[in-house]
């Protein structure tokens, strides 16, 4: 029996998969989720069912970054006017020559992610599931090797960095001392030069509610 797109599409989530996260960066506690990698299963999930994508892209400019979305069309090959849309994914680059390429790397990866439900994390046993007994240590160090103000240096590794991962570590931590003491051991992510981007404003908000919520529950 002959498949619809949308039977097509199911098969091939079913078949991908997840997609394991990439190595540890020196000096931060999670591991990145790399465009490459995950391209790499969600097109032989496609491509085996038939499938083919074919992504576009809007960029608005703003004062200090660029921001690209990107719109993903899912094609069946059998049946060339039967296609599902990607919508909605979006990243923000540096204003220089890698800006808009980074952004169009981010924001693939999400619609790939989105269009195949796939599985990250990392496990022991399977490279997919994420250790949750895994102990949380307050010297993490995150920003050892985030890129400073400026954006100039290891762009790819700020582009790739896993902002739930680091919102995870903020609120899984249930002491306002210790809160207080992760800010001071990695404050290269509070810094204000770096308002601009969406990532570090995200972090500020997310510290910000987690240590009001601290301070109700009667810790000052």
């Amino acid at each position: 029996m002959k498949l619809n797109i949308y039977q097509k599409l199911h098969k091939a989530a079913c078949e991908a998969g997840g997609v394991a996260k990439g190595k540890k960066v020196p000096g931060m506690q999670f591991n990145p989720l790399l465009h490459d990698d995950v391209q790499k299963v969600a097109m032989e999930a496609l491509l085996n069912n038939g499938l083919y994508p074919v992504c576009t892209y809007t960029n608005h400019i703003n004062e200090n970054f660029v921001m690209v979305t990107c719109s993903m069309r899912i094609h069946d090959i059998e049946e060339p006017d039967s296609y599902v849309d990607i919508n909605g994914c979006s990243a923000m680059g540096q204003l220089d020559k890698f800006g808009t390429g980074n952004g169009m790397s981010y924001a693939k990866k999400y619609a790939f992610l989105n269009a195949l439900n796939l599985k990250t994390g990392l496990d022991n046993d399977d490279g997919y599931k994420v250790d949750k007994a895994e102990p949380f240590k307050v010297n993490s160090k995150l920003t050892n090797k985030i890129p400073k103000s400026n954006w100039k240096k290891n762009i790819k590794l700020d582009m790739e960095l896993d902002m739930g991962q680091i919102q995870n570590e903020i609120e899984k931590i249930n002491d306002i001392y210790r809160l207080r003491k992760w800010k001071n051991d990695n404050l290269d992510l509070f810094d204000s030069n770096n308002k601009s981007l969406r990532e570090y404003r995200h972090i500020n908000n997310v510290y910000d509610n987690h240590e009001t919520k601290l301070n109700q529950q009667g810790v000052i």
